[in-house]
């Protein structure tokens, strides 16, 4: 299974950005849930379960959206410019 970086940077494969701010520890089920918020305006915080955040996209989407995961790690050095 795939890591999950803290504080990285996450493209959905519909196109928008999520900023992955922690993995929690579900109370009851014990299942790590991750904890993340769109960069888009007003984007509340949102929680999926680790297993579905990693998840694989069937061959159909992932032809359709040239992406193989729900959610793919960006590659991001810097916001600045230099």
């Amino acid at each position: 299974m795939r890591d999950i970086k803290i504080k990285g940077i996450y493209q959905h494969y519909k196109g928008d950005k999520y900023l992955v701010e922690d993995v929690a520890i579900h109370s009851e089920t014990g299942k790590e849930m991750v904890i993340y918020r769109g960069l888009y305006e007003d984007s509340p915080l949102w929680v999926r379960p680790k297993s579905l955040f990693l998840d694989q996209l069937d061959p159909e989407k992932a032809k359709q959206f040239g992406q193989k995961y729900r959610f793919e790690i960006l590659d991001i050095k810097s916001a600045r410019n230099n």
